[in-house]
């Protein structure tokens, strides 16, 4: 039998903590979230690798240390609210839950969607909810949100998702420029938002999150 409670605190101790993430809330809730129990069956044995884990569809698990630098670069706190946008089986959401105090997540595959529902009830986390829908539409009606995160690469982020961030809220994406990727975290002060770089990661781009083509008159 598979002695996972190991191998979450080894992921910790090897990829979490060598890369400058020290928080405890953090940290604790990376050690209690069974990392296994939000892949597919058949990958359970790769859950906790030093990277993505693949759920097909051009989706992923993000790896351990993208995610964790991601929610030390936030900071979420215990009164926020959080958009968690593409949460796949729910890994993230999972984890956000035990750090704020309620995350709305959302999945337009629907079988990933309605898994992830499943298993963030079967783990307790009463306090976020799934929704099946396209990612790029956000859930304005349960906004405006004090953080936004996006579990995949970016080329560009619609207004419309911008839009659903609070004044003075805080969003992490990973954005590709070609095999680059780059972490920035965007901060929206008077309505305006200001970019700074976190670190380098890799993902798939979401679908609908492409760059557009330039129209050339």
């Amino acid at each position: 039998m598979t002695d996972y409670a190991t191998r979450r605190r080894m992921m910790v101790d090897t990829q979490i903590r060598p890369s400058d993430v020290t928080k405890f809330p953090i940290i604790d809730a990376m050690l209690s979230v069974p990392r296994e129990a939000f892949v597919p069956a058949a990958k359970r044995e790769a859950a906790y690798v030093d990277g993505n884990v693949d759920l097909g569809d051009g989706r992923v698990v993000l790896a351990p240390r993208s995610l964790a630098k991601m929610l030390d670069a936030l900071d979420i706190q215990p009164d926020e609210m959080v958009l968690d946008l593409g949460c796949g089986l729910g890994y993230s959401t999972a984890v956000i839950a035990r750090l704020a105090e309620a995350v709305v997540a959302v999945e337009d595959i629907p079988a990933l969607a309605s898994e992830a529902q499943d298993t963030l009830l079967e783990q307790g986390a009463d306090n976020a909810a799934v929704i099946d829908g396209p990612l790029t539409e956000g859930a304005a009606k349960h906004g405006p949100y004090d953080v936004i995160m996006i579990e995949g690469a970016v080329e560009e982020i619609p207004d419309a998702l911008l839009g659903q961030l609070k004044e003075g809220g805080r969003i992490a994406a990973l954005f590709m420029e070609g095999a680059l990727g780059v972490c920035r975290i965007g901060y929206k002060i008077d309505g305006v938002m200001t970019w700074r770089f976190a670190f380098n990661a890799g993902a798939p781009v979401l679908s609908g999150f492409e760059r557009q083509p330039a129209f050339i008159l």
